[in-house]
Formats: C-alpha cells, structure tokens, sequence
C-alpha cells in the first residue's frame, strides 16, 4: 500500500465517522427534546394532584363519578 492509498482510507474512514457523530447528535437532541416535554407533563400531573389534594372537600365523590 502506498502512501496515497492509506492517506486516502484515513480520510475515508475520517468523512464516516463524522457522519456518524453528526447522526448522533441529531438522535441526542432529538432525545433531549423527549425528555423536557415528558418533564413537563410530570410537572402538570404533579400540580394537578397536588391541587386536589389540597381541595378534598372539591374532590368528587364515588357516587357522583358514577352518575356521568
């Protein structure tokens, strides 16, 4: 092998990992983007249980919940 031809398997080898990290990074991201929008519905759900515990006397009760 000469000179030109490992020079030319490095750069090779060099372009695909680069496009394997750029792939990656883009599945990360869309990752991260996942996991702040479940964050966030966790936070809702907890405000909405802390609400109605705080508010028994607004809870309704198992009559009421099986009239609808």
């Amino acid at each position: 092998m000469g000179i030109s031809e490992k020079l030319w398997d490095t750069l090779t080898a060099v372009i695909k990992m680069d496009d394997k990290v750029e792939r990656m990074a883009e599945t990360m991201k869309n990752q991260q983007a996942r996991i702040e929008d479940l964050t966030l519905r966790v936070v809702r759900l907890e405000t909405a249980l802390e609400i109605a515990l705080a508010n028994p006397l607004q809870r309704p009760s198992v009559k009421e919940i099986g009239n609808d």
